[in-house]
Formats: C-alpha cells, structure tokens, sequence
C-alpha cells in the first residue's frame, strides 16, 4: 500500500524514509539524524519503502530501543529526539523526530570517522569546511560579526558610518555608540562587524563586484562589458556604490498624462536596496574567496552573495511571502537597521515582491526570483521595460498598462482604486507608512518617509483628492483613514 506521509511527520518539511533500521549500517540513518541536529530538524519514518509503500516493521519495540542505543553510542553529542509509532492498514511505523540542535555540530562517530553532515536538498551530505565553522559558531551560540578582530580601533576611522547616520536618522553618533553597537569591546579591540564597517575595511574580501555586461549572459562578444567597478571599504560604501552603479546603469521611461506625468523605471529602487542589503549583511564573511557581486543584464540584474540559507534549506522551497527569518551576522543586521536600511523583523523579501507588484509595468512573468544552494544566493530584479520599448523613442504605450494591486499575501494593505493615479515608487512608500502610522504628525510621516514636510503635504493632497484617503476629526486630533483598509 502506498501512502500519503504528510500526516505522519505533521508540519516538518524535511524526512527520510527507511525501510528498516539497519543495525549493522547505522551510518545509513545515523547521518540523517547529524544533518537535521545541525539544521532545521526532521523526521526519519522507518517502515516505507523509496516508493511510499508501507512494509512496516516486524519489532516495533525492538526497532526503538535499537535507535536509542545507536544514536547514543554513534552521535556526538546526541541530539534531542522523540520516537512515536503509528498503524497504518495493521502494518507500524516507527516516527522519530529529531529537534534542531543548540550545541551544534552534530557528529557521527563510526568507521574511525568522526563527521558532521548537513542537509542538501534530500540528501544528507558531510559539511564543508565553512559549513563547519559556521555550525561551530553557533553551537557557541556566537556569530562571524560578533568576533573579536585583531585590529585596534586606534587605527581606523568611521565618518561614513557616523555622517549617514546623522543624515538617515537626524542624530549625532556618540563615542558611547561604537561599543553599545557591537562595534569595539572595551578594550579598544574592532569585533568583525567593526572591521567591516571601518571606512578602509581591513577584510579584504568584503568586497563587492559590479558589471553591465552587453547583452542578455556573459558570453564572449566585441565588447563584453559596458561598465564595471570593484569596491571595497566599509559595507556602507559597498551599498551606496552598488545603488549608484545600479542607477547609473538603468534607465526610467515616462509619459505624460493630464495632471503630470508616469514614471516607469527599469527596476523599483527599494527592491535593488533590499536585495543588495540582504546580501552584504547576510552574506558568509568565512567564505574568504568570495565577493558580492552585482551583474546588470539588459533584462535583468542578478545580485550574488557567499552562502547559503542559514540553515541549509534552499529558498526555492520556501514560501518568500512567509519566510522565517534568520540572521547569520546578527549585528550587522542591527546596525543596518539602526540606518534604517532594513528592518529588524527581517521583511526584505517580502518588500521587494510587493515593491515589484506596485510598479504599472509589472506583470507576473517578471517577478523576482530567488535562488540559493550550500554555497551561494543569487536575487534576480527583472526588467520591467524590457522588451516593451518603442525603438525609436524609448517609450512605453500607456495602452499596455494597468495599476497592480497590492498582493493578497498582504490583506491588512488596502487595495488602490483604479481611479487613482499610478504611483510613483515613493508615493506608494509613503501610503504604506501613512497606513501604519495614521494619526501621526507631518514631522513624523516626513521623517518615516524619508522626504520633506512639504512632500508629505503634497502627497497627502493628492491621495485625498484621489478619494484613496479621507481625514477623520480635527487637524490635530484626527487621524487619516485609508478607504478600503
């Protein structure tokens, strides 16, 4: 009989199904429980053949004490597991249900071998070099960034990091600041996160790569490259050069329309700072060998990074909209998102999708992809005017454009009427912070935004007038109501 195994290992997404438990080739189950110990966790179902099919097991309480014994002997340390039995058609399964680890790694210990495997799609494999650090890492319950460096802060200067703060957030950067960040110990010593963040940064490969190549691959022409830079230095100037080499290199279509005009830029601009932030802060600092690197296409952008999901799984299989965030440099994440370039509860690909969805040229072939294995994560930003320009002027019919709504993942954002003019990629911005933050000042909602007190008033008026906002009470009480929300 062949059954359906979703009922038996409940919300876990990775198993294994074994036949039996072979006692004598411990190794051929032994290194599923080391791979979900040093990952997410996971279930090994024993009595199911590769083909679903339910053979059950002749000793069920055999079987378990047998597991018992073996893991114990065989894992080191022993992971934290659970064994449950299930019948199915008078035929019983063994379920066993192995927790992630805290004091990663989990080794096998056997044919004179001591390893720690990690999962890699369904198959459980031995982990690399940095895969092992990173597990001992956190078996320490530490980060990269959060390691002491070898350098002394004496040594280096942070203006870059000081000066946008002060231009992002309107405040002064204290001297209190760098070890209350993470930055320094109080002993003068630069953590990691420091290091990266010096404005000649010691690492030498935190560095970032960018390319317009000439054409739709990398392949071999008369002119492979249309522009190129290598930047190196703090992770702020790694950003802000990737923004500008990105600008630089794409372009923004407009027509007019009867109150003004629609713009129509190749890629939204929140999406590129999200996806670049994503893979520096998220990126692994052990993999010496490797840079982020930014490869502009003429349909797309493909912004590549060092590393892996952090816990292994590839995020082609999970859900973008409802992703569990988890940071590798922890710090770096808080720092950034004290600049507020990024969120502290981790949203980026979410944001990105909807800021796609927000463009009046989008349409659902181009939506942004994502991809990672073990060794690398790759974003790809499509072009929203590629292949839709009119040769001669560069334009794009209005004919062929409808206003998106807002994605249904996010049911809480109101829909904006057809009515409505299409946005501009600060505008829609601005109606997402005006939707969390109704009652607040214009200072306020200026400063959320990150615009003028003047173009909040201008952004207001247009909404209102639009019929997508209406003021509820007074001007100083009242609070502004978004129909449809």
């Amino acid at each position: 009989m062949v059954t359906d195994l979703a009922h038996l290992i409940g919300e876990t997404t990775d198993y294994d199904k074994k036949q039996q438990l072979e006692t004598n080739r411990p190794k051929s189950w032994c290194k599923s429980v080391s791979a979900f110990a040093n990952g997410r966790g996971g279930s090994l179902i024993f009595g199911v053949a590769d083909d679903d099919t339910v053979i059950g097991l002749e000793n069920p309480q055999l079987a378990a004490e047998k597991f018992s014994e073996i893991a114990k002997t065989k894992l080191d340390p022993v992971p934290e597991f659970s064994l449950s039995f299930e019948n199915v058609d008078g035929k019983t399964l063994m379920i066993v249900r192995v927790e992630p680890g805290n004091i990663t790694p989990y080794y096998y210990m056997g044919d004179g071998q001591q390893v720690a495997f990690c999962r890699l799609g369904n198959e459980s494999v031995p982990a690399t070099a940095n895969m092992l650090r990173e597990l001992v890492l956190r078996g320490t319950h530490q980060s990269y960034d959060s390691l002491l460096s070898d350098y002394k802060f004496e040594n280096y200067a942070f203006t870059k990091l000081r000066s946008v703060f002060h231009t992002r957030t309107g405040k002064e950067f204290t001297d209190d600041d760098y070890e209350s960040w993470g930055i320094v110990n109080a002993d003068g010593r630069l953590t990691n996160a420091g290091a990266l963040l010096a404005d000649e940064s010691p690492i030498r490969h935190s560095r970032l790569f960018c390319t317009r190549w000439n054409g739709l691959d990398q392949a071999h022409g008369i002119m492979d490259a249309l522009d190129d830079i290598e930047v190196s230095g703090s992770l702020v100037i790694l950003l802000q050069e990737g923004l500008d080499f990105c600008r630089r290199n794409s372009r923004k279509m407009w027509y007019k329309t009867p109150d003004g005009r629609v713009e129509l830029p190749d890629y939204p601009e929140e999406s590129i700072l999200e996806g670049l932030v994503n893979s520096l802060i998220h990126r692994s600092y052990i993999e010496i060998g490797g840079e982020v690197h930014i490869d502009i296409f003429d349909d797309r952008i493909e912004i590549s990074s060092p590393g892996g999901m952090y816990e292994n799984k590839p995020v082609q299989d999970c859900d973008i909209m409802h992703i569990r965030s988890r940071r590798r440099n922890p710090v770096l994440a808080d720092i950034f998102s004290r600049l507020k370039y990024m969120e502290r509860r981790g949203s980026g690909f979410k944001k990105i999708c909807q800021d796609y969805r927000l463009q009046p040229n989008y349409r659902e072939e181009l939506h942004p992809n994502f991809y990672s294995d073990n060794y690398d994560f790759v974003i790809t930003l499509y072009n929203l005017n590629y292949g839709v320009r009119n040769e001669a002027m560069g334009s794009l019919s209005p004919i062929s454009l409808k206003f998106p709504e807002v994605p249904q993942s996010s049911p809480k954002f109101p829909k904006v009427p057809q009515s409505s003019p299409i946005m501009t990629e600060q505008l829609s911005i601005f109606l997402k912070v005006l939707h969390k933050f109704p009652g607040a000042t214009i200072e306020f909602l200026a400063k959320e935004s990150d615009v003028s007190d003047r173009m909040v008033k201008k952004y207001l008026k247009i909404l209102k007038e639009q019929g997508i906002i209406r003021r509820i009470g007074s001007n100083r009480k009242g609070y502004w109501e978004i129909i449809g929300a």
